[in-house]
């Protein structure tokens, strides 16, 4: 398909990628972004000296990116650079262990079992098992539409079924990890990949296992200037191969003929498209952009990802002890996550997450300062009370941080802002505030993510972290690509 007509909806990187994929495939592509700049979630934030990624932190299978690069005939590095990092996390617990996260797993197994005693070769075990979980559903998960007929009748799809007990997805993490593992510390640590994609390690299948492959096997990498530059990045691709942008520009609906796309109007104008990609929460289209008839009824039943609260503080002071990633952990994390997804509150020793990235972009703050990036997991929105809410979770918080590091930061704070479930929805169209979509707490919620295109409406396509393959960097290039293909291989657009 060339020299058509392709609207984009959302900045986003899957709505970067899907428009430079279609742009360099030789069509006419317009971006239509509701804020003033690229990257949706993975946007930057600045307070005073001090900046702040807002989004994303963590960067996995950079080779993704650079074949976006490579599909446009352009070097990466002209336009970005990451570093692959040499510790991907610090895990501190309340009896005092410290965890150094190594990216080389066999540093890594000594270190837990020098801290933990938690032997060695389970950890080996876990990561080698975690390997074969990814090599039995990329090409069936992430790197191909889901269902798809040629998928279903391909070997992948056969090798799956096979090996499906494997994946064990009637199973929850925890259990999985339960049996796998003899110190309850690292059960936790292991626990805390289903927060990846915005879950409840209790309740979701332990097929997430397959998430600690991509961090501990294949590497956890950091971008030069920060997160913010992949976004950047991609905004300077886009307009080589000649992506036309128009900021400040809210979409508001798609225009249908029959059940066939006839474009979009925006600022009250109809423009007329012959695709559409719709990059921004599939909720958040349905229940704006389309008739809400038109979604698919599960759409509307499947339960909600969690969603964050979190402070971005300008720290007078620096911390050695601290690392690029850091996390303190709760004393009680299944009652932590029956707060978030039962009760829909924050529970009162929450685990914290605090990302430095002046630990490695020294310009982020000023000389002998930090940029703390605190956040804690949260209920997506339902309408709790979060102004009563947020001082609480403050005050959680900065005990928690005074316990566990031994020092007060409260009085080292001289810049802060704070984002919650309200704010996420209202920046990023997260419908709920919730940052995945729905959820994975069920074991066929695979099966469930909304596809990348419906037969009901032609023309129209979905990327994003809220559809299939799922949410994250990596996934929604995965998701772009896709879709790309999808349009590129139709007939009928």
């Amino acid at each position: 398909m060339k020299d058509k007509r392709i609207a984009i909806i959302g900045a986003g990187i899957s709505g970067l990628a899907s428009a430079i994929r279609c742009a360099r495939m030789g069509n006419v592509v317009d971006l239509y972004e509701k804020n003033d700049k690229p990257g949706g979630k993975l946007s930057e934030l600045r307070l005073g000296d001090y900046r702040f990624d807002t989004g994303p932190s963590l960067f996995t299978l950079p080779h993704l990116l650079e074949n976006l690069f490579s599909f446009c005939e352009e070097p990466a590095e002209r336009y970005f650079t990451c570093q692959k990092l040499e510790t991907t996390c610090r895990y501190f617990w309340q009896d005092g262990t410290v965890i150094t996260a190594y990216n080389d797993p066999v540093r890594f197994a000594q270190e837990v079992e020098l801290n933990t005693g938690e032997p060695k070769h389970n950890i080996t075990r876990f990561l080698n098992h975690s390997r074969d979980l990814y090599d039995l559903t990329n090409q069936v998960f992430i790197f191909n539409a889901f269902p798809d007929l040629n998928v279903i009748l391909s070997q992948n799809i056969f090798k799956f079924l096979s090996k499906g007990r494997k994946m064990e997805p009637f199973t929850s993490m925890h259990q999985s990890n339960l049996k796998r593992f003899q110190e309850d510390r690292i059960i936790q640590l292991f626990d805390r990949y289903a927060t990846y994609n915005g879950s409840n390690p209790y309740t979701a299948p332990a097929t997430l296992n397959v998430i600690a492959h991509l961090e501990h096997n294949l590497g956890a990498y950091f971008p030069e200037k920060g997160m913010f530059q992949i976004g950047i990045a991609l905004k300077s691709l886009a307009d080589r191969v000649g992506v036309r942008f128009f900021f400040n520009a809210p979409v508001q609906s798609i225009v249908l003929d029959g059940k066939k796309v006839k474009g979009i109007v925006c600022s009250d104008q109809e423009v007329g498209y012959d695709v559409v990609v719709s990059a921004i929460d599939v909720h958040t289209l349905y229940s704006k952009l389309l008739p809400r008839k038109m979604a698919p009824e599960r759409l509307w039943e499947s339960e909600r990802s969690s969603s964050a609260v979190i402070f971005y503080w300008g720290i007078r002071g620096s911390f050695p002890g601290l690392d690029l990633h850091n996390i303190l952990f709760s004393g009680d994390y299944k009652e932590e996550f029956e707060h978030i997804f039962n009760k829909k509150t924050v529970y009162g020793d929450p685990t914290v997450y605090i990302f430095i990235s002046s630990k490695k972009v020294q310009d982020d703050a000023p000389p002998g300062c930090e940029n703390w990036f605190v956040m804690v997991n949260a209920p997506a929105n339902y309408g709790q009370d979060w102004d009563a809410h947020l001082q609480q979770i403050r005050t959680a918080v900065l005990q928690k941080i005074r316990k566990m590091l031994n020092r007060d930061v409260e009085p080292l704070i001289e810049a802060e802002q704070i984002a919650d479930p309200r704010t996420i929805e209202g920046k990023t169209a997260s419908a709920f505030g919730s940052i995945y979509g729905i959820s994975s707490n069920d074991p066929f919620a695979a099966f469930y993510r909304h596809p990348n295109k419906r037969k009901q409406i032609r023309g129209l396509y979905f990327a994003g972290g809220s559809v299939h393959p799922g949410g994250g960097i990596p996934l929604c290039l995965a998701s772009a690509e896709i879709v790309a293909g999808m349009i590129s291989k139709s007939k009928t657009y």
